[in-house]
């Protein structure tokens, strides 16, 4: 693989969601095998572009593999004398930057398992996210979950919230509006969320938050319920409509968070 295809392998590993190294040739010094500029990417079973083959290269995979099995988050450079120091014909200096790119993964909690919770997690599952599906009736799940869905039958989903990890992100689509409500509590009472939205029309919205405030909720912890959920620019009622929208969303969220994002229309 030669040229720019690592940007596409790059965009399809941040998909996938699988880390790699970035190796880059920062500084040449006489005959090198390839020139400033050049990339390759190293994940733990592939690489993808070439940085001109040889010790050289074997070397600067078997470095990049070392970083990632360590879990190593920090940028390194390191000078490779080639003649010296790998036995290459040539004999040049070649000055290497390894930058790991670690995909980030989120946790979501989805609560209830209807239509529009369905289309929400067939829209998700080629996202960054790890999927806890919550709801009491064993028997409205799909027979097949997609690969980072768990799904939990809990006779009181009220009483996940509690064990659910700290910056998770939440999502409220049950049967019942009372249970919704149960849940939102629940919810706003941990102050380590990264995003809840709650599905329902404005009505159901300023309903929820009067109920919150005769309970004690402070105007600061109701803000932080996103309710209609979605962004309103995508509109439509069919549950694929609302499930992109709520996409979107949580992508413009989590993205606002990593704000260092690699372009992929370069």
């Amino acid at each position: 693989m030669s040229g720019d295809n690592w940007i596409h392998e790059l965009a399809r590993l941040d998909e996938l969601g699988e880390p790699c190294v970035m190796v880059t040739v920062l500084d040449e010094q006489g005959s090198v095998p390839r020139t400033a500029g050049t990339k390759m990417l190293v994940t733990r079973d592939e690489v993808f572009a070439t940085i001109g083959g040889g010790h050289l290269e074997y070397k600067a995979v078997e470095i990049a593999r070392e970083m990632l099995l360590a879990g190593n988050s920090q940028l390194k450079t390191e000078r490779f004398p080639l003649s010296a120091r790998l036995g290459q014909c040539c004999g040049g200096i070649a000055t290497l930057c390894f930058e790991p790119i670690v995909q980030h993964h989120y946790h979501l909690a989805l609560f209830g398992a209807g239509h529009v919770a369905k289309a929400v997690v067939n829209t998700l599952s080629s996202l960054p996210f790890e999927i806890s599906w919550i709801d009491q009736r064993e028997s409205i799940f799909p027979a097949r979950l997609p690969s980072r869905v768990t799904k939990i039958i809990s006779d009181d989903p009220v009483a996940e919230v509690r064990a659910l990890p700290a910056g998770s992100y939440y999502l409220v689509m049950t049967h019942s509006h009372q249970l919704d409500l149960m849940l939102a509590q629940a919810i706003l009472r941990r102050q380590d969320i990264a995003y809840f939205g709650l599905i329902g029309s404005d009505t159901k919205c300023k309903r929820f938050c009067y109920q919150l405030s005769q309970r004690g909720f402070s105007q600061h912890d109701i803000n932080r319920m996103i309710c209609p959920v979605g962004l309103s620019e995508v509109g439509g009622k069919h549950p694929a409509e609302i499930a992109i929208s709520i996409a979107a969303q949580l992508i413009a969220n989590y993205q606002a968070s990593q704000p260092h994002q690699i372009n992929k229309q370069e």
